[in-house]
Order: C-alpha cells, then sequence, then structure tokens
C-alpha cells in the first residue's frame, strides 16, 4: 500500500522549470494586456513618426523646388545654414523673446488669478468658468478677435475706448504697426493666462491647510505664509505650467500669422520653416530647421515630464 501511495503521487518539478512556466505566464499575461493597444500604437507611429522621419531624411538634401536638377545629398550643409543664417538668427531670438514673455507673464498673471480663485466668495465657480474660456478658444479665432475687434485702428475696441475717455481728438494709434511683437505677446499672454492659473489653482488647493492655519494663529501675516510656506509648495507647479507652457508658445504660428504675416520683426522659427518650405520651395533648408526645433521641444517637454513625475512622487507620499 505504501509504495502504490508514493507512486500515485505527482512528481515534484524542479524549481528551475517552475520559475520559467510563472515567467512565461507572466509573459503572456503582459501580451493579453497591451495587444489591444497596438493598433493605436501603430496608428500613432504611422501617423507622427514616419512623417518626423521623412523630415530628417529630406533635411540631409539639396531639395529646392525652384532649382530641380541640382537636388542631392547635401550632409550638414542645411544645419549649418540653419545657425548661421542671420534671418535664423532673427526667427530663433524671436521665439525666446515670445516665449520668455509669453510664459513669464502669463505665470505671473495666472499666479494672481489663482489666488483670488483659491477664496471663497459668491458665483466661485461661475468665475472660473470664465476665466477658463479664453483658453477654449480656437487659436485662429483668437488671434482674428485681436487683430479685428481690438487692433484695428478705424473700429477697433481700443481706440474706440480712448476715444470715448478722451473725446474725438483722443490719438488713434495703430497698434499692430506701432507695437507688433507686444500685440502677439497680449494676444498669447491673454489665451495662455487661464492654463497657467488651472494648474496654479491646483496646486494652491492641495497645500496643508492645517499647517498655513497654525502659522496664521502663530502671527505670519500673509506676506510671510506667501513667501515661506506657499511658494516653495508651488515651486514645481510653478515649473510645469511653465514648461508646458513653453512647449506650445515655441511652437506657436497661429498667431504671427494671423496678427502680422511675420512682417515688422515678429517672424518666430515656426513662421521661418513656413516661409522657407512654401515661399523659397527649399524643403531641404525647412526640414532641418523643422528638426532643429523638433529637438529643442523634445529637450523641453523631457523637463517637463520629470517635472511632473517628481510631482506625482510627492503627492503619492
Amino acid at each position: 500500500m505504501a509504495s502504490d501511495t508514493v507512486a500515485d503521487a505527482p512528481a515534484k518539478r524542479p524549481p528551475g522549470e517552475n520559475t520559467a512556466r510563472s515567467t512565461r505566464l507572466a509573459k503572456a499575461g503582459d501580451w493579453s494586456r497591451r495587444a489591444p493597444l497596438l493598433p493605436a500604437l501603430i496608428f500613432v507611429i504611422v501617423l507622427t513618426q514616419l512623417p518626423f522621419l521623412a523630415t530628417l531624411v529630406v533635411s540631409f538634401m539639396n531639395w529646392n523646388a525652384y532649382y530641380p536638377e541640382e537636388r542631392g545629398f547635401a550632409g550638414f550643409d542645411n544645419f549649418v545654414r540653419v545657425f548661421t543664417d542671420s534671418n535664423t538668427r532673427n526667427a530663433v531670438v524671436v521665439t525666446i523673446m515670445l516665449t520668455v514673455l509669453v510664459v513669464g507673464i502669463s505665470l505671473v498673471l495666472g499666479m494672481l488669478i489663482a489666488l483670488l480663485l483659491d477664496r471663497k466668495f459668491l458665483g466661485r465657480g461661475i468665475v472660473r468658468t470664465l476665466m477658463i474660456t479664453p483658453f477654449l478658444i480656437v487659436p485662429v479665432a483668437a488671434a482674428l478677435l485681436w487683430k479685428h475687434a481690438l487692433y484695428n485702428p478705424e473700429y477697433g475696441l481700443l481706440n474706440g475706448t480712448l476715444k470715448a475717455v478722451l473725446g474725438e481728438d483722443a490719438p488713434q494709434p495703430d497698434w499692430i504697426s506701432n507695437n507688433p511683437l507686444i500685440s502677439i505677446v497680449a494676444a498669447l499672454v491673454w489665451q495662455w493666462t487661464p492654463f497657467m492659473m488651472l494648474i496654479l489653482l491646483a496646486g494652491l488647493q492641495s497645500r496643508p491647510l492645517d499647517v498655513v492655519e497654525a502659522a496664521r494663529i502663530d502671527g505670519a501675516s500673509a506676506w510671510q505664509i506667501f513667501r515661506t510656506m506657499t511658494l516653495p509648495h508651488m515651486r514645481q507647479y510653478i515649473e510645469l505650467s511653465g514648461l508646458l507652457g513653453a512647449i506650445y508658445v515655441v511652437q506657436n504660428f497661429d498667431h504671427v500669422f494671423t496678427i502680422t504675416s511675420g512682417g515688422l520683426g515678429t517672424a518666430n522659427l515656426p513662421y521661418f520653416i513656413y516661409q522657407t518650405f512654401y515661399t523659397a520651395q527649399d524643403y531641404g533648408r525647412a526640414s532641418a530647421a523643422g528638426v532643429v526645433v523638433v529637438i529643442g521641444t523634445i529637450i523641453i517637454a523631457t523637463a517637463a515630464l520629470r517635472t511632473a513625475f517628481s510631482l506625482f512622487k510627492e503627492e503619492a507620499r
């Protein structure tokens, strides 16, 4: 009987075989979860990465539609021209100025508005919804609104306000011609301030209110609380909103094209690429400039993602 019982007992698997089997099962489970995402991944690759690869290939070519017989491999000549051409340098300077001014002013205004909306008052929900509205408007529509409804020297709201306040003899400046870059900055700030406000308001509402209340009971002023407690807590939120805003403002084309058409020294890198590609028909040089913009945007986006991940880690503690 004892021998029969021993014979009927299942044989023990070697430890190595059990480990390999569990590993195979884990891999099969991972693939079963990821398989439904493959069509979406393939779609994204076809839609984004293949055009970028084509742009990368063209950036190494001497390809101008006006001189089709000269088409051929150019090596790094297009990139050298991008970094040495005076028009490109001016476009880079304008892009940096636009980004710094728009992001900086939007951050300051967004912080002030977020501090106001963090307080309790009647109709706070309605005010928050109204404050978000500019960010929801299509960029081209927002640019057209500023160009015609506000800046127009004949029927614009700004000159109409001057005439209503100062009388018929009030000055009627051409806002776009006199201040082209500031005109674009004002329109972009109006649209991007709500975005900054949303992120900063989320940061304000995640503060430990018990610590703030304890500091207030101990006699700390509102400025001391803001400087020593609120601002350090908001550092990562400020970094995140600034980096995300910079990613989008660097690529802005709508406002420059709509308000000034790149004239009066307002052509940024996206508009310069548009001019090089569609006006000069220099596909190789335009592609090289596009690759440079993409690399710069990826660097900024990487910094933004690191900031976001560190923010999520802190909140998970």
